[in-house]
């Protein structure tokens, strides 16, 4: 029993504490000043920007005096619909708030402004942050530059050890990304990257030159975050530097600025799988969403319309009798968007992953091919063994008026399960392969246009099948 017991407590994952009563109670308590500034500070800026909706705004007017702007800065980049909190100050105030700010989150927090506050608040900011702010701001959304913080330590590479630490010590004061320090050659063009520790415990007459990685990952500013980010996540490094078109050193991407991105890149893509032409959010205007979606549909309606088409003309092929086939009509289209969609999942993640080379696509194509049919062969043979069964005991009157087994009929859906699951597979690998080829995000072969195409393709493979085997071969009329 007690050996029951310890283990259920093993296995028990304990209550993760919930720290807004207790700020709360500190933030509306009648305690001096610094001494709410003391207790607050045990706290991560995260928590503190939970309660912010919970405080009534002379509260939060209180506490942005008892914390400071350096302070305050750091929680307002962690808050959401931050613009609520910004109107609530005077500009002067907002830009001493913002000015204490990294430049990247500076910018997220000035671009939910109205336009005239915002352009207000950035002429009240100082001039060196300000250029910091409008070199980020100057790089499209997509950019790596948009990505960038300024918050970094950089030292001349012919700079001596205790050089290097007292311009360390010098910058460490407004840049807190100290675990990697960048050297620059006397022009600022980007030579390698040093790690604090190296630095630490380097002798005073050890060249600096020895402790400098000079094949340093890096990436340019211009590049897209689609274009490179699994070169950020390969290296895993807390942050990477960003070069201009000249390799001169005008930023730093962090370790949680790429989280941000993959994550980005990954909501963009599985809005691009479901047929948007890019990613939604809760607060979106309803003609905004309306505008993602409504190009794909109009697609979709055409292919739709073409598949109702080519549907009508084997109508006029398949004799009245045999309206037994429409009933497994869904069944042939429905497994068929699925194969697709699976190899259209897969191949979107190998080939964002990877540069594949002719032989690997090759390989990937044939390996895909071969799951396309396996699946297809196993799909298809339980479909022939349990429609068959159903039309042989369960629809006895198209049995005996056509004096044909119901196996015939199931025949027709085994077979054309098998055709169109593998040729579907196909599809789901080709065009998103294609797609890379000619410069267009693979993504965009989206799960829908890849369903649609291939429920083409299942209606022209079943009615196909079905024509030949019982109206050609078994001569049904």
């Amino acid at each position: 029993m007690e050996e029951k017991e310890l283990n259920e407590e093993l296995h028990v994952i304990p209550e993760k504490p919930d720290f807004s009563e207790e700020l709360l109670s500190i933030i509306k308590s009648d305690l001096k000043n610094s001494e709410i500034k003391e207790k607050l500070s045990e706290y991560h800026d995260y928590d503190i920007a939970g309660i912010f909706p919970l405080l009534e705004p002379d509260e939060r007017k209180r506490l942005y005096r008892v914390l400071g702007d350096e302070e305050v800065s750091d929680i307002f980049a962690y808050l959401e619909n931050v613009e609520d909190y910004i109107t609530e100050l005077d500009n002067e105030k907002a830009a001493d708030i913002i000015e204490e700010m990294d430049a990247d989150d500076a910018i997220d927090v000035l671009d939910e402004l109205p336009e005239d506050k915002k352009e207000d608040i950035i002429s009240l900011i100082e001039p060196e942050a300000q250029a910091d702010i409008k070199l980020i701001d100057s790089y499209e959304d997509e950019q790596i530059g948009s990505r960038m913080t300024t918050n970094y330590i950089s030292i001349k590479k012919s700079s001596t050890i205790k050089q290097a630490m007292r311009s360390l010590v010098k910058q460490a004061a407004d840049n807190d990304n100290i675990s990697t320090i960048y050297a620059v050659n006397d022009d600022d063009t980007f030579y390698g990257a040093i790690e604090l520790r190296d630095l630490v415990i380097a002798r005073e007459g050890t060249p600096l030159e020895d402790i400098i990685v000079t094949n340093y990952p890096y990436v340019y500013a211009l590049e897209t975050t689609a274009e490179c980010i699994e070169q950020l996540k390969d290296y895993s490094e807390d942050s990477i530097p960003v070069l201009n078109k000249h390799n001169v050193l005008i930023g730093v991407i962090t370790a949680s600025d790429i989280v941000e991105a993959v994550d980005e890149e990954l909501g963009d893509d599985y809005a691009k799988l479901a047929g948007l032409t890019s990613e939604e959010d809760l607060d979106e205007p309803i003609l905004k969403s309306i505008t993602k979606r409504i190009p794909w549909l109009v697609i979709l309606l055409v292919l739709g319309v073409g598949i109702a088409a080519v549907i009508q003309g084997f109508q006029t092929l398949i004799p009245a009798s045999l309206i037994i086939l429409y009933t497994f009509q869904s069944l042939i289209l429905g497994m068929s968007g699925n194969a697709g969609t699976q190899s259209l999942a897969v191949t979107i993640r190998v080939i964002s992953d990877d540069e594949l080379g002719p032989k690997e696509k090759f390989k990937f194509v044939f390996k895909e091919l071969r799951v396309g049919f396996l699946n297809g062969l196993i799909v298809g043979t339980l479909a022939f063994t349990v429609i068959g069964i159903y039309v042989q005991f369960f629809e006895p009157t198209f049995v005996a008026t056509y004096n044909v087994s119901g196996f015939a009929v199931s025949i027709c859906i085994g077979v054309s399960l098998l055709i169109s699951m593998l040729i579907a597979s196909l599809d789901g690998t080709l065009i998103p392969i294609f797609f890379k080829k000619i410069g267009i995000d693979p993504a965009v072969a989206s799960g829908p246009l890849i369903t649609t195409i291939n429920d083409f393709v299942a209606v022209i493979v079943y009615y196909g099948v079905s024509i030949l085997l019982l109206v050609k071969l078994l001569g049904i009329a």
